[in-house]
Order: C-alpha cells, then structure tokens, then sequence
C-alpha cells in the first residue's frame, strides 16, 4: 500500500532529464526518484502514527470487535497463502517480477509457473533440504516437548549451516544462488519529514492506520487464543501510533506485524517481550557491526525457513467441516474472508470480509426465530409449544415470542411472524365482522327467516354447518362478540365467512429485546390498535428498564398504549390476562 502511494507521488515522469550525446531522449534519474519516493514513505508514516494514537486516545480499538474468531482465522490463512507464494520464486530460483492489488497471488503463481523450466536446481536441492530438515525438528520438538530442557534451534542451525555452505562452495558464483547479498551497516541521523506533502497523503493514511491495525489485531488475536491471554485493542493502537511516529524520523515507513517472523519467534520458543527485544538486538547488532556475516547466507533457506512456520496456519482448514456442523453463517464468514483476502489482496479482503460479518448480524436480526409459548406445568416456565412436548399453550391466550430486538430492518417481519404463529390475524378477523353485520341488514331488510350460513374456519379444510344464529350466538360471545338473535323463517342464501378468533389476549415476550426504534415502536403500536379493533388485548412482559425508557422517549404510551400493559415476566402478564377479561367493543 505504501509503494502504490511512493509510486504515485513520485512517478518515473517527474525524474526523466535530457540524455546528453546519447541516441536516447531521456534519462532517468533513479537516485533522486528514490530519495523522493522515501521521503514521500516518511512522511506517509508520520501520519499513520499520528492517527493511529489519537485513535487509541479515543478508545477506537472497539472495532476490534468485529474481527470475530472465524473472520480472523481465515483472514490469517490467507495471509499465508499470500507469504507462500511470495517464497515460491525463492524456493525454485525463479526470477519474477512483483505484483500487488488484487488478484496478485494468481498472477504471481502464474508468473513462477510460467518460468518454471529456467528452475536454479542447486537452490531448488538446497531449499527441500531446509524444508525436511526443518520439519523432522518440528516434530521431534513436538513429540518430545516435555522431555527437552529447551526446543532444539532448527531454524538458527538452517541459517547457520547453509550460510556456510553457501560461503565455503560459493554457491552465489558457482551455482547462481540468490543470497541475502550486501547489507547496509549503521542507522540513519534522525531528520524532519517534509510536512509539505501531506495535503495528499491525508485519505491514504488513514487507510493504512486501520488496515495496519487490523491486520495486527488478527494475527494477535490468533496467538491470543491459541495461549490463552486477551488483547487490547486501544494498548496495540497506542503501541503502533507511537512506533511509526518516532521511528519515521530514522526514515521508516509504517509497520504492521510480520506473520513470518511471528510464526517463526512463537515457534521457537518465545512467549514474552523479552523475546522481542533479544530479536530486535540482533537485528541492530547486524545492522550495526556484522551484516556481512550474513551477506551469503542463501534466499532459498531463509524461504523453508518461513514456509515451514507457516503450516499452522494451513490447519485452520479443518475448522471448515466443524463450522460446517455448527455454524453456517460463521461458515461464510470464514470463506468470504479467506477468499477475498486471497483474491482482493489483504487489504481489501479485510474489508470485505469486515462488511460481509456486518451484513450477517443483519440478516440475523431481519430473520429472527420466532414462536409460541406454552407453559410447563409444575414449573413456572414458558417454553416453545413446537419444542417442548410438555409446554401447554394457555386457553385463548397466546404468547409470542422473538429472540430479536424490533427495529427499522425487520420490524414489518415481525408483526407478520405475530400473526403467522398466533393465528390471529386482525385483518381478516375485521373482514369477518363486516361481512356478518352486512349480512344482519340483508335479514333485516327482507323480514325473511334466518339464512343458511356456512362458515369456513381459519385453517383450510375445515368446514361448520351453522342453520341458525341462535346457535352462533355462542360462538360469538367466544370472540368477544354481541350478536342480535333471530327467529326467521329459512332462507335459500348462503354466505362464506370467517369467524372471529376464540383468543382474546396477546403477550409479547420481550426479554431477548434489547433496543427497539421509532418505526419498530410504530410498527408495534398499529398492531395493537388493529387487535384492539378486534377485541383482542395486547400485554407486553420481559421488558427491560432501558427498553421501557426508550419507549416513554418515543412517545410510546399515547391513546390506548398505556405502562399498565407493561409486566416483569410473561407468568404475571399471563395471570393478569386470565383474571382480567378484556373490555370488548361494539360495533353497531
């Protein structure tokens, strides 16, 4: 990310000078254009560290939050996949170019393959050598982990031995070897970015702050979980913010963590910081005093050395089959973040599969599992009649419940799952009392004897003959209805209705609701007004104090919606709703 913005800002065109007494028109001028380009780097670094510990300040390592365990697992495996392949041309001895941005694994894959006849066969015979080696110490550290005082150093004995190989048969002349080669000795005088160019660098570094950040938390995470310890968000973005900032003075650019290194430090052994600071000793040792020691040491070694420590990355496929078994949607989350990383490149991976994880709370929330209760006799309990053969749905009291909070996203779901899982649904019950009082001024008006009615019940395929009114009389009064009795003569008519439902009270079990907004509070409203209609009570029972707060700021408790429907518990909204009938309407 960081050369794509060196690039950028300091392209090839802004440093061609005229040839002089050459057949070519221009020159380039590479040692201005990289003096720029690391300014360009510095100052980008700056900033990053700036916003990175203001964003500690602020408490914004939160976000760590949405980097859950399946999102991380698979970001980090393909981050390996990224290092692999970034190896592979060092293993064979191949030359290639290097590609960034999306789709750079693919194209770095087909770029080794496609030179893969012009292999370096002594890199190659060095590299499977590290490689087995490596492995077989890898394993016997494993199996003998509690009889060893300490692991045995395979990869310091690999650096070792195939630097003196390399040295004492000069593989690098002889054979064609890459090698580590020349490394610059001493540090660099503190100086002062040049702040004129941060006017364009402001959008890009922010995008390296959090996408450095984020790919530090994950590989934390990782460790985390696998030790056992927890990490703070805020701490590591104060520790980066502070790292990058005083260190771009030295002429650094920004820092995130190395899975390579990591990997390979964990594996070794280390487990504090002191582990660390002994690292970053020898580093300034060989940078200071004996970076030629190390000038033969062969690329291929160091290659096995990386791919090796990253093979515990590649287990975390097997969380593939139990994600399969337990989680779907945890499932796709750890696809769409391995894919996308792979695909898109780590950075825009990260962001996808950040969204993506989003997107599944919301689906989660739109789709909530919803059901009725009964009560378990003997208990005090109300359970999912559908689950529990024992639970027992109250007589003409149904309980509804949700296991999401009501919002603007799934709050129209919700009152259609009511009236799905309740069977009372207002419109129709509405419909009915119509065409019945239609058909009362019908009768009226004829002075005719009452007509032979038929009436379809709720549920398909069942069917009541009814011949008077006398006798629905009764079935009205169960509905909360008054109806005029008639003593005509027959009639030839027949008319199709519903009847009204036998329930008359509703409880909404809120106890898994944790937030609910105005188009959620208005949804729920205009429900209970249509119930009412219908001579159908509405009681609301778990709901929480700060719910209930929300409630009283939304106006909630206007015209019929009253605290008084409002019960701790579904048990006393059940008791309430048994012993106090509700007031019903007429309707002339």
């Amino acid at each position: 990310m960081i050369g794509g913005v060196a690039v950028r800002e300091a392209p090839d065109s802004m440093f061609l000078l005229p040839a002089n007494g050459s057949n070519v028109s221009t020159i380039l001028d590479v040692e201005a254009r990289d003096a720029r380009r690391v300014q360009v780097a510095v100052v980008l670094t700056t900033l990053v560290g700036i916003i990175q510990f203001i964003f500690g300040l602020l408490r914004f390592g939160f976000v760590a939050i949405y980097l859950t365990e399946p999102l991380v697992r698979g970001f980090t495996t393909a981050a390996a996949v990224h290092v692999v392949v970034s190896q592979l041309k060092y293993l064979l001895g191949v030359k290639t170019q290097r590609f960034s941005g999306p789709l750079s694994a693919i194209y770095s894959v087909n770029a080794v393959f496609s030179d893969i006849t012009s292999t370096n066969i002594t890199t190659l015979i060095l590299g499977l050598v590290c490689l087995v080696f490596l492995y077989i110490i890898k394993d016997l550290n494993e199996r003998f982990k509690k009889k060893l005082p300490i692991p045995i150093p395979g990869e310091i004995i690999v650096v070792i031995v195939s630097t003196g190989v390399s040295y004492g048969l000069s593989l690098s002349d002889s054979y064609s070897v890459d090698v580590v080669g020349k490394i610059p000795t001493g540090l660099l005088p503190p100086s002062v970015p040049e702040f004129s160019l941060l006017p364009n660098l402001i959008t890009d570094s922010f995008t390296v702050a959090i996408v450095g950040f984020s790919m530090g938390m994950s590989l934390a995470k990782t460790f985390a979980l696998k030790h056992n310890y927890s990490v703070d968000g805020n701490q590591e973005l104060i520790a980066l913010g502070l790292c990058n900032f005083i260190s771009s003075f030295f002429k650094t650019f920004a820092i995130t963590c190395s899975m390579s290194r990591s990997l390979v430090q964990e594996s070794t052994g280390g487990k504090t910081q002191i582990a660390g600071l002994l690292a970053s000793l020898v580093v300034l040792l060989v940078v200071v005093a004996i970076g030629f020691v190390f000038q033969p040491l062969p690329q291929t070694a160091l290659a096995a050395i990386i791919m090796v420590n990253l093979l515990g990355m590649f287990k975390q496929f097997r969380d593939i089959p139990t994600l399969w078994r337990t989680s779907k949607i945890e499932l796709a989350i750890w696809l769409v973040a391995f894919i996308a990383s792979v695909l898109l490149g780590l950075d825009y991976g990260l962001l996808v599969a950040v969204t993506f994880a989003i997107l599944t709370v919301i689906y989660r929330t739109q789709s909530p599992k919803s059901s009725v209760l009964g009560y378990v006799p003997g208990t005090g309990m109300y359970c999912d009649v559908d689950e529990y053969e024992e639970a027992v749905e109250c007589e003409r009291i149904k309980i509804f419940h949700s296991n999401s909070s009501i919002y603007f996203a799934n709050s129209d779901l919700y009152v259609n799952a009511l009236k799905e899982k309740t069977g009372v649904n207002p419109e129709r019950l509405q419909a009915s009392r119509k065409a019945r009082k239609k058909q009362k001024q019908k009768e009226n008006g004829s002075q005719k004897s009452p007509p032979k009615i038929r009436i379809d019940g709720m549920k398909e395929g069942v069917t009541h003959e009814v011949l008077s009114y006398d006798h629905m009389a009764e079935e009205e009064q169960r509905n909360g209805q008054l109806a005029d009795r008639h003593n005509e003569s027959d009639s030839e008519e027949v008319v199709f209705f519903e009847p009204l439902g036998s329930v008359h009270s509703i409880i909404l079990d809120w106890t898994s609701a944790t937030f609910i907004d105005s188009v959620g509070a208005k949804a729920i409203k205009q429900v209970i007004k249509e119930y009412a209609a219908v001579d159908v009570r509405v009681v609301i029972a778990g709901c929480s104090r700060i719910l209930v707060s929300e409630l009283d700021t939304l106006k909630f408790f206007t015209g019929i919606m009253t605290p008084e429907m409002m019960f701790p518990t579904v048990h006393d909204a059940m008791l309430y709703c048994q012993h106090s009938p509700p007031t019903r309407c007429h309707n002339q």
